[in-house]
């Protein structure tokens, strides 16, 4: 018996108009928390399930009302426990920018370029916020920077992949770590959603710019971190004249709202290392959620994210040597474990 969601209904249920609900499932995501959603007089909403033991509910609570009065498109909170760890919440509806966009050709690009200059509208809006009153964001410092580098090797490489790591292998992967921090730290500091990609964008009728959600680990960091998450994607990828004219655009505007002062070379440069040590956590989490937490289901998106990382550093030369290794020794290990025919079965 699922005790955690007769909890809920009965939560639920004590609201008005809510006295019958029958809470629907609608998803989970790559953490502890449930969604649910419940009617009321053909008005619906929805339920979060987040778990005290496993989920502190307190920033996103504070963020959404604070982002929510200072104009983002994020759900208004209606009713919260933070005991229990429930909360009803603003229904968006289902339709996730992933979900209206299709594999790029020449015959979607427009559409896709109205999602996503919305997308980047609402983003500057994040990125312009205010502190919240009763909540501090954390510093997006160089030991957060670092631990998630560092699921790259822990996860991906020596669990999912199982290679073996030697010293030469292990100070490479040192050399580009520190290089993709000293860049990230440099640049200048706005608010991070941190996760500002398609599986978190809701496309909303009458409106271009989406709903947004899966905000509360928000931080104060790298003016480039959202972008990259938004437009080099882990789930999927555009034509690289597209992503130029999409990052050209937007580091006018942020230009213009003076969230910094760099020109177009240096702020794409931003822009390309910020990718590769999101890349890398992203690909680390991955890994993590088959192995620790029975997800199979984003092992299908380590090939697309390790390629971003191969086609980034065969820009940097800097970074020529991490470059080859990805290419010579990291691809084909993808290729081997994480082709079709090997997904049917976990790695050992």
């Amino acid at each position: 018996m699922d005790t955690r969601l007769q909890q809920l209904t009965d939560w639920v249920r004590q609201f008005p108009g809510l006295e019958q609900a029958q809470p629907v499932p609608v998803s989970g995501d790559a953490s502890f928390r449930r969604y649910f959603r419940v009617t009321n007089a053909g008005r619906t909403y929805i339920v979060m399930d987040a778990p005290p033991s496993h989920e502190d509910c307190v920033p996103f609570v504070a963020l959404a009302q604070h982002w929510h009065q200072q104009g983002v498109a994020v759900p208004a909170l209606v009713q919260q426990d933070l005991a229990l760890g429930f909360l009803l919440l603003e229904d968006f509806g289902d339709e996730l920018l992933l979900g209206a966009l299709t594999e790029p050709d020449a015959d979607n690009l427009d559409s896709a370029d109205t999602l996503y200059l919305g997308a980047l509208t609402e983003l500057l809006r994040i990125q312009q916020l205010t502190e919240a009153p009763d909540f501090t964001l954390p510093p997006y410092d160089a030991a957060l920077l670092d631990r998630e580098m560092q699921l790259f090797p822990d996860w991906l490489l020596s669990q999912q992949l199982g290679l073996e790591l030697g010293n030469s292998e292990r100070a490479l992967l040192d050399t580009a770590f520190a290089y993709l921090r000293e860049s990230a730290l440099a640049q200048p500091e706005v608010v991070v959603h941190r996760d500002y990609h398609s599986r978190n964008l809701l496309v909303r009728p009458g409106t271009e710019l989406p709903g947004v959600i899966d905000f509360q680990d928000a931080v104060r960091g790298p003016v480039t971190y959202d972008l990259v998450s938004l437009l080099k994607d882990c789930y999927i990828r555009w034509p690289e004249d597209k992503l130029d004219q999409w990052v050209a655009h937007y580091h006018r505007l942020s230009l213009d709202a003076g969230l910094h002062h760099a020109d177009a070379d240096t702020f794409r440069q931003w822009f390309e290392l910020m990718g590769m040590q999101r890349h890398l956590k992203a690909a680390g989490i991955f890994a993590r959620l088959s192995i620790r937490d029975g997800k199979t289901g984003y092992l299908g998106d380590i090939p697309r994210t390790v390629q971003y990382l191969v086609d980034a550093s065969a820009r940097q030369g800097a970074l020529r040597h991490f470059h080859s290794w990805l290419a010579e020794v990291v691809m084909p290990a993808i290729e081997r474990r994480l082709t079709a025919p090997a997904l049917e079965s976990p790695a050992p």
